[in-house]
């Protein structure tokens, strides 16, 4: 174990909204963190590309450091927080170097940590120091503690849940306002929900994607799975859909799901429509929620905030005092020598209900093509809404749809892109449970 002397020494790499708030909390909270950690923290170094950003605090410019492996060669490092976001380049560097020079490392950084987190967590194990990365899933709920201490003696089979606060706002925002994705995300942007210039990582469904390996390996005692899996974001839900599920009693969630299917690893994230009388059904706006499901425990459900940058200075500052109490841990809650590696699940076999909607002219036989075509594919019909648009000829056309698998829809669906009657390619989401 590194001896943490009352002394902390700390640099901040990266001041973006998570860092910069982060850096205040950090000052303002000097004293509360001595009185619970008998240790007094010194911000020694901090970095950015920048110095002249305008930000809402003042930078401290005698400790600014250009280049962040500068920090490391001049400045006695205790503890270093890494939330410059990159899964590579400088942020894997600077993370790479300060452990291997014994320095504990904090990070919110799930795209780092999905990619090379067996790695990392190797090198912290080797060097004897802290790799701590609570804040990467689920802003301020704390989740990888629960599961690495709370939930440690139980044997998890399925963790899922709404895992990114910004696409669960603009869903929720849709439905309350009765306004269009393009809408709702400028507002989110406005809220600072969404990154102002490039929101893509949150709408894709790669940032819950990174979240949901995280969990993975956590919930599993897994290596960090690289198997292809099915990845799908909110951009192609309209406000149609949405309204469509309301009247069916249900609402559009993109949840992160994983578990362990006949000793294969599933993992997926997709937009699903839920029923409003379920606990995810109502979980709305920025919220976060987690469940898991294990023995004996039963399921367990965590919910809070999980966008913006106090939920995350939050969980960075209890992975701050975990360390600061002396407790060095495995960053993976066991030993990176006991992690196994697992087959990963065939995806073809994964079956759902579906919500398909079609756009098409308005003819005679449109609707028999289509259900004749799905019956092909062994796909059976549960309900059909047709809406007829005189004015315009055309008519939208919802089918639920029996469970089918994976492969059977995506290879139904592909013949409609051939067809002159279907104006559009078909919207599928997936019906959870």
């Amino acid at each position: 174990m590194i001896k943490i002397n009352n002394n902390i020494n700390i640099a901040i790499v990266g001041l973006g909204q998570i860092g910069i708030y982060l850096y205040n909390e950090l000052n303002t909270k000097k004293r509360e963190i001595e009185k619970k950690t008998g240790k007094r923290i010194n911000i020694v170094a901090i970095s950015a590309k920048n110095i002249n950003k305008k930000r809402r605090f003042n930078i401290n410019k005698n400790i600014f450091f250009s280049n962040p492996l500068d920090i490391l060669k001049k400045k006695k490092i205790d503890i270093l927080f890494e939330s410059i976001g990159k899964s590579d380049g400088i942020s894997k560097k600077i993370v790479e170097n300060a452990l291997k020079k014994k320095i504990n490392v904090i990070t919110p950084n799930k795209a780092l940590i999905a990619k090379h987190g067996d790695q990392l967590a190797r090198l912290a194990e080797k060097n004897k120091v802290n790799l701590e990365f609570e804040a990467s899933v689920a802003g301020g709920i704390p989740i990888l503690k629960t599961i690495k201490e709370g939930l440690a003696t139980n044997k998890i089979n399925k963790v899922y849940g709404i895992l990114n606060g910004t696409t669960n706002y603009i869903l929720s925002e849709m439905e309350n306002s009765n306004e269009t994705f393009d809408k709702v995300l400028k507002k989110a942007q406005k809220l600072g929900y969404a990154e102002p210039g490039n929101p893509k990582l949150d709408l894709n469904g790669f940032d819950a994607f990174a979240k949901i390996r995280i969990l993975s390996a956590l919930s599993f005692n897994t290596k960090i799975s690289k198997s292809k899996c099915i990845m799908e974001g909110i951009e192609n839900i309209k406000l149609e859909d949405i309204k469509i599920a309301n009247q069916l009693d249900l609402r559009v969630k993109l949840l992160g799901i994983s578990e362990i299917i006949d000793g294969q690893l599933f993992e997926t994230v997709h937009p699903c429509l839920v029923s409003k009388n379920t606990y995810i059904g109502n979980v709305n706006g920025v919220m976060n929620a987690v469940i898991t499901e294990g023995e004996p425990v039963g399921e367990s459900i965590l919910q809070g905030e999980g966008a913006g940058p106090g939920p995350t200075s939050s969980s960075l500052l209890s992975d701050l005092l975990s360390i600061l109490r002396g407790n060095t841990k495995y960053p993976f809650g066991i030993s990176s020598n006991k992690r196994k590696k697992i087959k990963p699940f065939n995806n073809d076999n994964y079956t759902n209900s579906l919500y398909l909607r079609f756009n098409v002219k308005d003819k005679q036989g449109v609707l028999s093509l289509i259900t004749n075509r799905l019956a092909k594919y062994k796909i059976s019909v549960k309900r059909i809404i047709q809406t007829p648009d005189k004015k315009s000829k055309k008519a939208t056309i919802v089918i639920i749809t029996h469970k089918t698998s994976e492969i059977n829809a995506r290879n139904c669906l592909s013949i409609f892109k051939k067809n002159r009657n279907i104006l559009k390619f078909p919207t599928l989401i997936r019906l959870y449970n």
